[in-house]
């Protein structure tokens, strides 16, 4: 019985070694390593893509910071509020 079970126990593990090795034998083939950079790459440009994403959203929020606290989402004066100054001459002013 023993020898039975440790027949089985090298029957097992001889055959996980030997899947594991024809795995990793092909990731070492040209066509394996041609699809890991390839994702490798698809994973590096999703990475990039959220990165920018996350600087839109930080700077729209810092963008409507900024607006509010400086009053330019007030809404513009309308016609009858404006008041432009009187031009007397060129130099008015100066005087």
């Amino acid at each position: 019985m023993r020898r039975l079970f440790w027949l089985a126990m090298g029957v097992t593990i001889g055959a996980l070694l030997v899947r594991k090795l024809t795995r990793t034998a092909g990731k070492l083939t040209p066509a394996g390593i041609g699809g890991s950079l390839a994702e490798g790459l698809r994973d590096l440009a999703e990475a990039i893509g959220d990165f920018g994403a996350d600087i839109r959203a930080a700077a729209a929020d810092r963008e409507a910071e900024l607006r509010s606290g400086t009053g330019l989402d007030a809404p513009l004066p309308t016609g009858n509020q404006v008041q432009l100054p009187s031009r007397r001459g060129a130099h008015a002013a100066e005087k």
